[in-house]
């Protein structure tokens, strides 16, 4: 038994020795903990989602709309963008159009958007008149944001509805038949149910009419109030991309999955470089006519081919299993997917120059890719994750390429559009190649 603990500490020493396998063990699984909690609001009184982008046009004149405005407002989900910077060297801020929307959604500036048109209440018929644009790139954010939407007008239809009555009113009976209407209205509430005459008065001139609980749907009479709601309220839905999408549940996917597993590959293809260190190849290489830059550059080309070659073969597989239409928007996929190997690749040569050994390499590669797809979107959407975690997304290559990959994909882009995201992969890619190659230099990979 004394030989077996021996052996058991032996184990435990060389355990402890090897830093790699500690935090693999210990501050990875923590570190992640911790970042799940922070995005599924664990512990935290104010959860759910907040700051989506809402951009609203106002159309209408009537005071009301500013009060759904400000009821938009005053939920958290949203952060409601009422104005845009005008095209004039001065840029002063304007009102945002209805024909705005379009273009900057198709640039991804925002996904959903309100329009409360001009005839938000009409003399010739009764009810409310709403449009909602949106671009349902991932499917839970859309679900979520238009219920929450949907909740936050109904909230306000049983005054606007009022309002529509007061208008309806108007241009069936004139404005001084109106008025002598409602005057005789309140004076008889408030001789028989009590109250102030004048007071009630006010309340029927703006729209309400105590319509709050029947509308909501709220007790007994909930099915015919919510039948009631749907005759009265009229939205219009707008879907400014994806209309055409075959297959769009899994076009929003799969684009996610094909960076977890290329991070997992070319990670894994740069620590082979110690490998090759270790068996002494690089010694015999550099004895002959190659410098160091050469067998970098190598290596670099080498990933991206990988890399290229398993991201066409994923999308080629989602063609396959889900319909995914790839075969018209080929030549867009493929550099895209060029681009995003080129950015992994030199992340995965990064994690190796910083590294002392492939299992520090290794152990770091885990934590800092399942971290980038968590942050990124590769696994749920952004919008669903604190505010300040939502800074940090823009950081990583996982979002940038799956931002390239709806593009294509969903957004149906031209080269012109997609150019900004592939300047920016390109921009990742040069950067942290530049800090590889440097620390490589001045490492003891070749020694």
């Amino acid at each position: 038994m004394r030989t077996i603990l021996v052996l058991v500490r032996k184990d435990f020493t060389l355990f402890f020795r090897n830093r790699a396998a500690v935090s693999l063990t210990f501050v990875v699984p923590f570190a992640l903990i911790w970042l799940f909690g922070q995005i599924f609001g664990v512990n935290r009184t104010d959860t759910g989602p907040s700051d989506i982008l809402l951009a609203v046009v106002n159309a209408s004149t009537n005071p009301s709309a500013l009060k759904l405005i400000e009821a938009l407002r005053a939920e958290k989900t949203f952060k409601v963008v009422t104005t845009m910077k005008g095209a004039g060297a001065d840029q002063l801020e304007r009102p945002l159009l209805e024909a705005d929307l379009t273009p900057m959604m198709r640039a991804n500036e925002f996904r959903f958007a309100l329009v409360i048109p001009e005839d938000l209440f009409s003399e010739s018929r009764l009810g409310l008149h709403l449009k909602v644009y949106t671009n349902p790139r991932n499917e839970i954010e859309s679900q979520l944001v238009n219920g929450i939407l949907q909740k936050t007008i109904f909230s306000n239809v049983p005054q606007l509805l009022g309002q529509s009555l007061v208008a309806r009113g108007r241009g069936l009976i004139g404005e001084a038949s109106l008025a002598r209407f409602n005057r005789g209205i309140a004076d008889n509430v408030a001789s028989n149910f009590g109250g102030n005459a004048d007071d009630i008065l006010k309340d029927i001139n703006q729209g309400d009419f105590g319509l709050g609980g029947a509308l909501s749907g709220s007790g007994s009479g909930g099915a015919s109030g919510e039948s009631l709601m749907n005759q009265v309220l009229r939205i219009e839905s707008v879907q400014v991309a994806g209309q055409d999408v075959k297959s769009p549940a899994a076009t929003r996917i799969v684009g996610g999955w094909a960076m977890q597993f290329l991070l997992f590959a070319l990670s894994a293809a740069a620590t082979a470089l110690f490998y090759e260190r270790d068996h002494g190849i690089f010694h015999r290489i550099l004895a002959g006519p190659v410098g160091r830059t050469q067998i970098l550059w190598s290596k670099f080309i080498y990933g991206i081919s990988i890399g290229l070659l398993q991201l066409v073969l994923m999308f080629i597989g989602g063609r396959v299993l889900y319909g995914i239409d790839i075969e018209h928007h080929f030549g867009l996929l493929i550099l895209v997917c060029l681009f995003a190997a080129a950015a992994c690749t030199a992340f995965g040569m990064l994690l190796a120059a910083v590294s002392a050994s492939p299992e520090a390499a290794s152990g770091l590669a885990t934590f800092v890719i399942l971290l980038m797809c968590a942050v990124g979107g590769a696994w749920f959407p952004v919008t669903l994750m604190p505010a300040f975690i939502q800074q940090f997304s823009k950081l990583t290559l996982v979002y940038w390429a799956m931002e390239g990959f709806s593009q294509v994909l969903w957004s149906n882009a031209s080269f012109w559009e997609l150019m900004p995201t592939l300047a920016i992969l390109g921009a990742m890619t040069a950067g942290v190649m530049t800090i590889a190659v440097w620390r490589f230099n001045r490492g003891k990979i070749f020694e």
